[in-house]
């Protein structure tokens, strides 16, 4: 199939690229900078379409065109403090990509096809230690109601006949950066531990996983609306720090407290600590067989 990928350059665009490209599928990557993707994006395969998505331009005509439009693109949530500026750009990296593609294909008068498009588990807020599923009703924070208003904008592509997808991620365990990466640096220096009581509940997924469900979103027809995409065995936040600790021979003694995280990045340590025992039902019950189920192997190979 004709698939677009915007946000191809980040974590999870790069691997799902390659993915498609070796599936069969054509693949054209949206970039800003075609230049600096083609260092990123290696795949012969793999098309470079420069693109801005507040600036009419070619790729209108690729996404148009495309039978699978992915949308991966967002500022990273947890990169720098919130702040009125910093929360404008996480709204509008997500919220206006993504209603740029939808117009784009209405523009194009493009119908069917499907539209795959990122979210998060913050859509749930803070559930304690209630079970998560699917139809589970957004939170109130922040990161809430971002997740609900992006998905919102993704959904009106259904007014296009189009079959809607949303990826409502876990936190992605991969070699290649993302959240692991500035959980590991703590444990460099011997200084790791859990943050906040150690009791929230941690939904993860391992890299190789994320881009299995989303290959499986592209083929299967049946498939539509919200998808946790997280390991069927979540831990609280206590036990993914020893599980750390034993991967990289570190200790796991020390403790952020919440008070001290709530000082250091501010209103952001309310995604950070909150509880959310997700539970991929959908994914469960279609038979996606997950290549990681238990959190230590998967650690293990990442980064050992």
């Amino acid at each position: 199939m004709n698939t677009a990928v915007a946000g191809a350059t980040g974590l999870i665009g790069r691997s799902v690229c390659v993915a498609l490209a070796q599936a069969g599928h054509t693949v054209s990557a949206l970039v800003r900078n075609a230049s600096r993707a083609a260092q990123a994006i290696t795949h012969p395969a793999v098309s470079l379409v420069e693109w801005d998505p507040m600036v009419a331009g070619a790729w209108e005509e690729v996404v148009g065109k495309a039978d699978v439009v992915i949308n991966l693109a967002g500022e990273p949530i947890a990169a720098r403090r919130w702040n009125a500026d910093i929360k404008k750009r996480l709204r509008s990296s997500r919220l206006d990509t993504t209603r740029a593609l939808v117009r784009a294909r209405a523009d194009s008068g493009a119908r069917g096809g499907v539209l795959i498009n990122a979210s998060a588990v913050g859509y749930y807020g803070d559930r304690g230690d209630a079970q998560i599923a699917e139809d589970t009703p957004p939170g109130n924070d922040f990161l809430a109601q971002l997740c609900a208003h992006w998905e919102g904008e993704a959904l009106a592509c259904r007014e296009l006949e189009a079959r809607v997808v949303l990826l409502r991620l876990g936190i992605v365990l991969s070699r290649d950066g993302g959240a692991l990466e500035k959980m590991v640096r703590p444990y460099r220096w011997f200084v790791g531990g859990p943050i906040g009581t150690g009791r929230q509940w941690v939904p993860w997924v391992h890299i190789n996983d994320v881009v299995g469900i989303t290959l499986w979103a592209v083929a299967d027809d049946n498939l539509q609306g919200p998808v946790n995409v997280c390991a069927p065995n979540p831990v609280r936040m206590r036990d993914f720090a020893t599980s750390l600790g034993i991967v990289l021979r570190r200790p796991a003694l020390f403790r952020v407290p919440p008070a001290a995280l709530k000082l250091a990045v501010g209103e952001m340590a309310e995604a950070l600590l909150a509880s959310q025992r997700v539970v991929p039902h959908v994914a469960m019950e279609a038979g996606y067989e997950w290549q990681y189920t238990l959190l230590e192997p998967a650690l293990h190979s990442v980064l050992r």
